[in-house]
């Protein structure tokens, strides 16, 4: 069987989250601004798989498992990326507790899908993902800012640099609002397959 539209739009969206990440670390101020346009195209295939799976009633196993997965690659790449680039400031502490939850979450997907089931999103857990999403372009935003203020000349420069220094601290406390948001509905995954965690854990009865 074809593998199904939806589908190759989420792993079109996993390659770009790699060409994504590729680009920020060039220190060019001309790869990140690409950057920020890949990550736009990206996180919108979010939106745009799971309505075309719905709408043509082509939803699979494959992206139900696989789609909020690649999301994960996506905010791993990006964040992962920031860290590195001093001039923004990213906490290494919220970055490391935003993965921890996305490794426990992924976790009790693959416990869900040995037991013959798939673990659906969450309310809290999409909320998470617009959160993170939006944490993601307002960091590309004054990365983009203070690259600008680097290129441009004259007034123009001067406006950049102004905006920059209004928004440098930005990115920490944005990031960590996300790492607060994403244990929420750490919390509320828990908590909803507790059960499930607990079978998974314990020996059968015999």
């Amino acid at each position: 069987m074809k593998m199904t539209l939806a589908n190759k739009i989420t792993l079109t969206r996993a390659a770009l989250s790699i060409v994504m990440f590729l680009f920020i670390l060039m220190p060019c101020g001309w790869a990140r601004l690409v950057a920020t346009l890949i990550f736009i195209v990206a996180a919108s295939t979010d939106w745009v798989d799971g309505k075309i799976a719905r709408e043509t009633n082509t939803i699979t196993p494959f992206g139900a498992i696989v789609d909020p997965f690649v999301d994960k690659i996506l905010v791993a790449a990006a964040f992962f990326a920031f860290v590195g680039i001093k001039e923004l400031d990213v906490p290494i502490w919220a970055v490391f507790f935003i993965l921890l939850r996305e490794l426990m979450v992924s976790t009790l997907r693959v416990i869900a899908a040995l037991e013959g089931k798939v673990m659906a999103a969450e309310r809290w857990g999409k909320f998470k993902t617009v959160i993170q999403m939006t944490a993601i372009g307002i960091i590309f935003f004054v990365l983009d800012v203070y690259h600008l203020s680097h290129l441009l000349t004259g007034c123009a420069r001067e406006v950049c640099v102004f905006l920059f220094v209004l928004l440098c601290k930005i990115p920490y406390a944005i990031t960590a609002i996300a790492a607060v948001i994403t244990w929420v509905s750490a919390v509320s995954y828990l908590k909803n397959n507790w059960d499930l965690l607990k079978k998974s854990w314990s020996l059968p009865c015999k």
